[in-house]
């Protein structure tokens, strides 16, 4: 038969001592993005930029399985947007083909850090995945 079985208290309410490890994740990584290299530290204010106007309810980035395709263009959109003014600045200097491909990866790996960052921020309200 069924048998009602009765939870210590600590158990009954675990997520908040989750929250707490998950909050100073969140610390850890915006300490450590501090570190980057200068490049990096510009290609990520960009990409913060632009995802704050995508930070809304119901946005893309808070589907709770994003879309591979929507994100992939996302930061193929953010890399020609960062060529647009790295022609602008200094039209003339070439950047040879190799670098925008390795540029193109960084991008990416910078935007889905920051997806994360946002989508585990407490201070937002929303609920966590």
């Amino acid at each position: 038969m069924y048998e009602r079985k009765i939870l210590p208290f600590y158990m009954t309410y675990p997520l908040p001592m989750y929250y707490q490890e998950e909050d100073s994740i969140i610390r850890d990584l915006e300490y450590l993005q501090q570190m980057y290299p200068s490049e990096a530290k510009k290609y990520q204010k960009v990409i913060a930029g632009i995802l704050d106007k995508l930070d809304y309810e119901g946005s893309m980035i808070y589907d709770e399985y994003p879309d591979k395709w929507q994100l992939y263009k996302l930061s193929r959109d953010i890399l020609d947007r960062i060529k647009r003014a790295e022609e602008k600045d200094a039209p003339e200097v070439e950047i040879p083909a190799e670098k925008w491909e390795w540029i193109g990866d960084l991008v990416q790996i910078l935007l889905f850090y920051e997806i994360y960052k946002r989508r585990h921020n407490s201070r937002r309200g929303i609920l966590r995945f």
